[in-house]
């Protein structure tokens, strides 16, 4: 990958360590990291993320190669990984820090993310209205070192295996043409 040339997005679309895995085994993507924005703590914990009263969202940060992997494909797999039309939740995880949100930096990336949402809501994968937030990225905090690649490290812990793992094997079936990294990679 050319680094010159990478690019950033930032979204949360529930649990970080559902769509964190995901994103790392795109061809096209150097990192997904998975962390904390849109609140106004600095440098928030996930113990205080989890209240809810930070105002964070739990994220994850894409950095990727538009050359390889464009920002509507990774629209794409954000909608695919999560419901849309879930107000501040994702199954059973609930509360604000889960919610459906788009950071954009500009205006131009606004305009996009908008005509994704459109764009997925016209597929008519998920019934009922989205709930996606748009807002203007200010900051992203990363999460403690033991949440990046969590599933990887603890496939058998009860939730990674029970809603990571399933999740995780739909993404592979369905976006198999992406390009999705071997493991050997």
């Amino acid at each position: 990958m050319d680094n010159n040339n990478l690019e950033t997005i930032t979204f949360g679309g529930g649990c970080f360590w559902c769509v964190e895995s995901c994103f790392n085994m795109l061809k096209g993507v150097q990192s997904a990291i998975s962390g904390y924005s849109g609140g106004y703590k600095d440098n928030p914990t996930y113990e205080e993320v989890c209240t809810g009263e930070t105002g964070h969202a739990e994220v994850v940060q894409i950095t990727y190669d538009p050359a390889i992997i464009s920002y509507e494909q990774l629209m794409d797999v954000f909608f695919f990984l999560h419901d849309p039309t879930q107000l501040n939740r994702q199954g059973n995880d609930i509360g604000t820090q889960y919610r459906s949100v788009i950071y954009y930096k500009d205006d131009a990336e606004k305009l996009k993310a908008e005509e994704a949402i459109k764009t997925s809501e016209a597929s008519e994968r998920w019934t009922g209205t989205y709930v996606t937030e748009l807002a203007p990225f200010e900051k992203f905090w990363a999460a403690e070192q033991y949440h990046q690649g969590y599933y990887n490290v603890n496939p058998n812990q009860p939730y990674c295996s029970a809603v990571v793992g399933p999740k995780i094997q739909k993404f592979k079936k369905h976006f198999g043409e992406l390009g999705m990294l071997t493991d050997s990679e």
